[in-house]
């Protein structure tokens, strides 16, 4: 009896997270298909060269500062991550098009800033983690679910979940679960409420505080 509730829970959560990431899908035009091969082969591939490159600069801590893991990372997230497609859906096609062309180019390059500065805050230290392939699904839209676990070396663990799209020529993220929460449904809610609120302009100084605040987590 315990054995069948375990069962039908496990499928109902399983169920649960499904329909919580297509609520979250972003709708995106179909990729173009080429013949060559694509420089990631899969979604897999393009998540685990963002891993690898994480667990990198978590050995190497006692290395490298902030700058340096900057520097390291910055070509990194802009091979693996949809910067410009995740920033527009975070503030919605309403408020993006009420912006001019400088409003939309430094707010890609802010929040570009930011995604970079977060990896460079927060991975800096190695205690023994490694992150596991769970696995590779197919998402409506021609999109993929990637789903790792990043094991720490306390015995703890944290759930990493990838939304990605194929535009071009490889596979992007367009959007990452921790442990089930959306980050882009987080930044939708607060941009959207400062863009709104406050105006562009606070938008971009509270982008620069957190900014900031990575620098300064050493």
């Amino acid at each position: 009896m315990k054995a069948k509730q375990t069962t039908r829970k496990i499928s109902l959560a399983s169920r649960l997270i499904t329909a919580v990431l297509l609520s979250l899908l972003i709708i995106v035009p179909i990729g173009i298909t080429h013949a060559d091969e694509p420089e990631f082969n899969s979604a897999q591939s393009a998540i685990d060269s963002l891993q690898q490159s994480l667990l990198h600069v978590m050995r190497e801590g006692e290395q490298l500062n902030y700058s340096e893991r900057v520097e390291f990372l910055t070509p990194v997230v802009n091979k693996t991550h949809d910067i410009d497609l995740i920033i527009k859906t975070i503030l919605g096609a309403s408020l993006w098009h009420e912006l001019d062309t400088m409003q939309q180019n430094l707010i890609i390059e802010t929040f570009r800033k930011l995604s970079i500065a977060s990896y460079a805050g927060r991975f800096k230290q190695y205690n023994g983690e490694q992150f596991e392939f769970i696995e590779q699904r197919d998402l409506p839209r021609n999109q993929k679910l990637v789903r790792s676990r990043l094991n720490k070396g306390d015995g703890g663990a944290v759930n990493f979940d990838y939304v990605l799209h194929r535009p071009e020529e490889h596979w992007l993220i367009v959007n990452i679960l921790f442990d089930g929460v959306s980050d882009l449904a987080i930044k939708r809610s607060e941009y959207r409420s400062i863009l709104q609120r406050e105006g562009f302009q606070s938008l971009i100084d509270m982008l620069n505080v957190k900014i900031a605040e990575a620098e300064h987590s050493e």
